[in-house]
């Protein structure tokens, strides 16, 4: 009996999945797999970081800029997201665009 097809997951199987697609590395196959779930709650920041984490890691910043900015307007006291959003800018070479981000998350407790 094999696995079953992505698109028959229920949501917490599918999260599941994306999460150990993310922690072997497959970052742009986790990515795709949150896709339906990040549209469908976009209310749950577990699901938003991870999906962020995924498009960065697979260096598709523009996408993970999109979500992490999201993030920050949504959620300005979460720190990881801060430090994400300013490690995104610095890797697509606007670091100086980042760096409010980077002394937010610091003073949270978070960087470098």
């Amino acid at each position: 009996m094999g696995l079953p097809a992505d698109d028959d997951l229920d949501d917490h199987a599918r999260y599941d999945r994306a999460t150990f697609l993310f922690e072997t590395r497959s970052y742009s196959q986790a990515a795709a797999l949150l896709e339906p779930l990040a549209t469908e709650h976009p209310d749950n920041a577990e699901v938003l970081l991870l999906q962020a984490r995924s498009f960065y890691y697979s260096a598709q910043l523009g996408r993970a800029e999109t979500v992490l900015r999201g993030m920050v307007e949504r959620w300005p006291s979460d720190g990881y997201a801060h430090l994400l959003l300013a490690r995104t800018l610095q890797r697509a070479g606007r670091a100086e665009e980042g760096a409010p981000h980077l002394k937010l998350a610091e003073a949270m407790g978070l960087g470098d």
